[in-house]
């Protein structure tokens, strides 16, 4: 193994750990019943997604498996487990156009991009549990456009852009601080 790869594997292994961890212990947490969003809980995924196609997916999977293994109900794990999608497909457009985050506008388009990637697929897991009876009382207190659609699909499209400019401010001074073998950079001042 050559140097890059070890340093692909540690940081992809503690981008994860980072993953797994912030929305575990974070007391950054926002409620509107019957959802919660965990600020910067999303990061770690971000940030991999500027590193490459594979760390991406490393720590999508890595975060979803380690939701499952921290015993986090099946919807959560699931849940954890569709960021694979938008993971992949950003960092894939991120290594084919890599001056989409060259600009504020291109990288906020390429953020609610994302973001509506991230809440349609969260959507689509949720729904069967909330039509199958197993979600808590408070989602059918809320009815189904509210606490589905609103809730977890648009909510989770104006988080995953909160986290996306975060892992942004985060990930620019730490590239110019640490060699990272990267496909992306962020140029603009975040």
């Amino acid at each position: 193994m050559n140097r890059n790869n070890n340093s692909s594997m540690v940081i992809s292994a503690l981008l994860c750990a980072i993953g797994i961890v912030i929305p575990i212990i974070s007391p950054l947490k926002i409620t509107l019943e019957p959802a919660s969003f965990t600020l910067a809980s999303h990061v770690a995924i971000f940030i991999a997604m500027f590193i490459s196609p594979a760390t991406a997916l490393f720590v999508a999977a890595g975060t979803a498996a380690g939701f499952f293994l921290a015993g986090f109900p099946i919807v959560i794990v699931l849940r954890a487990a569709t960021h694979i999608v938008f993971a992949a497909a950003g960092a894939i457009y991120l290594k084919k156009h890599q001056n989409a985050l060259k600009s504020f506008k291109s990288s906020q388009m390429f953020s609610l991009a994302i973001g509506i990637l991230h809440g349609i697929s969260e959507v689509f897991i949720v729904m069967p549990f909330y039509f199958g009876n197993n979600m808590s009382t408070a989602y059918y207190a809320k009815g189904f456009i509210v606490s589905v659609i609103l809730l977890v699909g648009v909510g989770t499209v104006v988080h995953s852009m909160v986290d996306f400019y975060l892992a942004q401010a985060i990930w620019k001074p730490v590239t110019k601080a640490v060699k990272i073998p990267v496909d992306v950079s962020v140029n603009y001042n975040v």
